[in-house]
């Protein structure tokens, strides 16, 4: 008696995967009541079964109504519309196969025309979503159909084939991100660790109990730390890229020499364990960026009272001070070849570490190149190492650990980005075999506003770290998470790296384009679906759930603080702005600041 209540049709074609139904002249309605549940036929996006033997096929429709005609049936209701005695018909994907009680997806056995095709009921729907292991995955809120049903996620699949979350402004992207952070954070893992690169400090008020957070100008009264990023840890090109004027190749190559001498002395006064052939420019050992400014600015003002004789250098007019960026000053070059003589060998760099000299006293590179305890002396000695550094990032007690770029300059923020990626992985990737490594304790990295990092095309640090991250990051246990708004601005190798896709509203036709590129070529047709998604609901495809799911999210309680503000309700309170209002928002401006809630 079931099989005849959910009965809807049979297939009259099989094309592949790819079955075409015609539904029943017996249906009395569209919206049959089975135990009490209404159930709706053929809804794009929901499920349909057939039944065949001691197992079940599962699919997914994809079309209805006239646009799944069969080509053949539709040349003859062209030539005579009457001849078509049926109307109704819908196509469908097959996606997955029960036997017994097991849900998997793929299916081993194809139906044939004529077979049945049955409405699924909230019993099949349990076994579709259920059979998740418990230790290994994560509960992030109700499938949209039913929403007695948990959503689930495998979260071995999330991690280590890497995911996208997309979504418009306002789709409820951000909050998206925390319920999967929280629900990560929330289960009985004793070592898991995720690390969030935040350009906007949204996710500070999301995970505060299982989080530590990183961030320029801390408050110290919410448990914040500073995020230092140490000049010397940054690769040659991004440490030169800060500073401004232009430098010949003759030049470039001058400058690495003398950093390679500065980090080879370091090694010497520190004891490193590094053999001397191997360090390089980009090799991340501390030496004093002052004292290299001040040894190369001294000799671009030399001057001599012999052409071509050391030993005849003028006297000191002004002594400088390395420590303080003060420069020597000698008696000044004569004019038309009278005595003294400028330094014949000086590089005509003197503009350009004059760039160098304004960023290191520009309280808003602080963060960079006077990084605490990670400050190198003039000698090249620090306080603690880079090990240090990492073990305040990765090796926390906490399962989540924030890092704030909010204060970085923008001009900035690609490559101090790229870098961060690069410090973390190249560590994980040479520490791979160590407990503390990538394969025996994995890392998800979270990247907010990825569009930033990895723009199609482009070729910076930021960009080529994640592409090496996604093709090679799961053999060592690096998993990255992608969060964009635009998705057409992202490198498509990238986009295609990741083994699942959440897409939430998305209304630009472009973004939805690339999309629909990542998943299956025969659910495409459910990215028409995104414009029409609600706030907080998306669609989530590929292989960290068992079938693709139309899932509502769970709401934050405490919400990101991408949030839009309701702004009916704040312009019904009254302010009573004054002078003394704006004075504190000028101030708060001048010192790069912004008041805590």
């Amino acid at each position: 008696m079931k099989n005849i209540e959910t009965e809807i049709g049979e297939i009259v074609s099989v094309s592949g995967n790819v079955l075409t139904v015609q539904l029943s002249d017996s249906m009395k309605s569209n919206m049959p009541v089975i135990d009490g549940i209404v159930y709706r036929i053929g809804q794009i996006g929901s499920f349909l079964k057939v039944p065949l033997g001691y197992a079940n096929l599962y699919g997914i429709v994809t079309q209805i109504g006239a646009a799944a005609i069969p080509d053949s049936i539709l040349e003859i209701a062209k030539q005579d519309y009457s001849k078509l005695d049926n109307r109704q018909w819908l196509n469908m994907v097959l996606v997955g196969e029960q036997i017994g009680k097991k849900f998997e997806r793929g299916v081993s056995q194809s139906p044939t025309t004529g077979d049945n095709v049955h409405l699924v009921t909230i019993k099949d729907l349990d076994v579709i979503y259920g059979g998740y292991d418990v230790s290994n995955s994560i509960t992030i809120g109700n499938i949209s159909i039913s929403e007695s049903l948990n959503a689930k996620i495998d979260l071995n699949k999330l991690v280590a084939r890497h995911c996208a979350i997309l979504g418009s402004t306002g789709s409820g992207k951000s909050n998206s991100v925390g319920v999967i952070l929280n629900a990560i954070a929330s289960k009985e893992f004793k070592s898991s660790r995720i690390l969030v690169i935040d350009p906007h400090g949204e996710y500070n008020s999301v995970l505060q109990d299982q989080s530590n957070i990183y961030k320029i100008k801390v408050n110290e009264s919410e448990n914040e730390k500073n995020l230092y990023i140490p000049f010397w840890a940054l690769p040659f090109q991004e440490l030169l890229s800060i500073f401004s004027g232009h430098l010949s190749d003759q030049n470039r190559d001058y400058i690495r020499r003398k950093i390679v001498e500065a980090k080879i002395k370091s090694v010497e006064n520190q004891n490193i364990d590094i053999e001397k052939e191997l360090i390089t420019a980009d090799t991340p050992i501390p030496f004093s960026l002052k004292k290299l400014w001040f040894e190369l600015d001294d000799f671009e003002r030399q001057t001599f009272m012999e052409r071509a004789r050391p030993e005849t250098i003028t006297e000191k007019e002004v002594i400088g001070d390395a420590e303080k960026l003060i420069s020597n000053e000698y008696e000044p070059a004569g004019v038309g070849g009278a005595r003294p003589f400028l330094n014949n060998n000086a590089k005509g760099l003197l503009s350009f570490l004059e760039s160098v000299r304004l960023k290191l006293k520009d309280s808003t590179y602080n963060f960079l190149f006077q990084p605490g305890s990670y400050s190198p002396d003039l000698e090249g000695r620090v306080e603690k190492d880079l090990s240090s550094l990492l073990y305040d990032w990765l090796g926390s007690d906490k399962p989540v650990t924030i890092l704030d770029l909010s204060g970085i300059p923008s001009e900035v923020m690609t490559s101090i980005s790229g870098t961060l990626l690069k410090i973390i992985y190249d560590a994980l990737f040479w520490g791979q075999n160590l407990n503390i490594g990538g394969k025996k304790q994995p890392l998800l990295i979270v990247l907010e506003e990825a569009h930033n990092y990895l723009r199609a095309g482009e070729k910076s640090i930021s960009s080529r770290t994640v592409q090496t991250i996604a093709k090679e990051g799961r053999k060592y246990g690096v998993g990255l998470a992608l969060v964009t708004q635009r998705p057409s601005e992202l490198d498509e190798t990238v986009l295609s790296q990741c083994g699942t896709i959440i897409a939430l509203r998305m209304n630009n036709s472009k973004d939805r384009g690339h999309i629909r590129a990542a998943i299956q070529d025969e659910l495409q047709i459910m990215v028409d679906l995104l414009p029409s998604l609600r706030t907080g609901e998306g669609i989530i495809s590929g292989e960290g759930v068992k079938i693709p799911s139309r899932v509502q999210f769970y709401k934050l309680s405490h919400a990101p603080k991408g949030t839009d503000p309701k702004v009916s309700e704040k312009w019904m309170e009254e302010k009573n702005a004054n002078i003394e209002d704006y004075k504190k928002l000028l101030s708060f401006w001048r010192n790069q600041k912004v008041e805590e809630d």
